[in-house]
């Protein structure tokens, strides 16, 4: 029996995935937040596909040991660049790092994430979640924009969740100054917020050659949340971690995205794992979309002497 349209993400998850042989031999792949869990199980999956693969990460040291186990184990090309990404200064300073570096990025992933239990603000004034999760990419994709239209065909992922459905976004109180601070939905108001600016982008990258997906990487064991205090942490390592699956299906999903043939004209598409998937509807509001992008340049700070698209 099919399931409601709101359910399918159920079946979807369950479902045998799509896998691709194409190699990434010589493209340059630069992907955020790999230092473990979903991000470093892509990297992996770069690198064994021959790609040229830049490690955008907040702890230098722990990427520096991802580096040189995945040269190691695959002889490809495996770059590091330092940033946290919860410091809006150190994301322009990664992108500029690219940009001198980089005469081409054929795909860019971006992963880092973070999910809390607690209310913070970042040094730039922006729920923390918020910032990480959804600004911080944002403006680092708008930054190497022009770049990744040059080097076309090219691609950017974004690495959503299925936390989407859990809604929370106010743009009235993105901040969470006047509601109840909840964990799951600031999460959800985060990938919100990143979904309906997917839309956007694939609207305005038409036609250059340079598509845009978004991906939910599956429900998996990473080290996402464990940054929040001892309680949580238990909970999840005992209890939430048994129903999870292993992450190794995150990177075929994420290097499915980034390598398969028959993905080279798909832009604007919420996948599931490999299976293209209806978002929750609070997620497809175009209207609501055009007052995140507007929203989220202010965040960020871009200037249109800055960047273009």
């Amino acid at each position: 029996m099919k399931l409601p349209e709101e359910l399918q993400f159920i079946a979807n998850a369950r479902s045998v995935q799509k896998t691709t042989a194409a190699r990434m031999d010589g493209r340059v792949c630069v992907i955020t937040g790999a230092t473990s869990g979903v991000g470093r199980e892509a990297a992996r999956w770069l690198a064994r596909g021959g790609a040229h693969t830049v490690l955008v990460c907040r702890n230098a040291e722990k990427a520096q040991i991802v580096q040189r186990e995945l040269q190691q184990a695959c002889g490809t090309r495996v770059d590091v660049i330092q940033a946290d990404f919860a410091r809006l200064s150190e994301v322009r300073r990664a992108a500029a790092t690219l940009l001198s570096q980089y005469p081409r990025i054929d795909v860019l992933i971006n992963n880092a994430g973070i999910h809390n239990t607690r209310r913070t603000l970042t040094e730039d004034g922006i729920e923390t979640v918020f910032a990480v999760n959804h600004v911080a990419s944002f403006l680092f994709t708008r930054l190497l924009l022009e770049r990744i239209i040059a080097s076309a065909p090219a691609r950017i992922i974004q690495v959503n969740s299925q936390g989407h459905r859990f809604g929370g976004l106010d743009l009235a109180d993105l901040n969470w100054e006047r509601r109840r601070y909840r964990g799951l939905q600031a999460y959800g108001a985060s990938k919100v917020a990143q979904l309906l600016t997917v839309w956007e982008l694939a609207d305005r990258l038409q036609g250059s050659g340079v598509t845009v997906n978004a991906v939910h990487p599956g429900e998996v064991k990473t080290n996402i949340g464990m940054n929040n205090d001892l309680l949580y942490r238990l909970y999840n390592r005992y209890f939430i971690r048994w129903f999870l699956r292993d992450v190794a299906i995150s990177g075929n999903a994420l290097y499915y995205a980034a390598a398969a043939p028959e993905l080279a004209q798909t832009s604007g598409v919420f996948f599931n794992l490999t299976i293209p998937e209806k978002p929750a509807r609070h997620a497809l509001d175009r209207e609501l979309g055009k007052q995140v992008w507007e929203i989220s340049e202010k965040l960020a700070g871009i200037s249109t002497s800055e960047v273009h698209g």
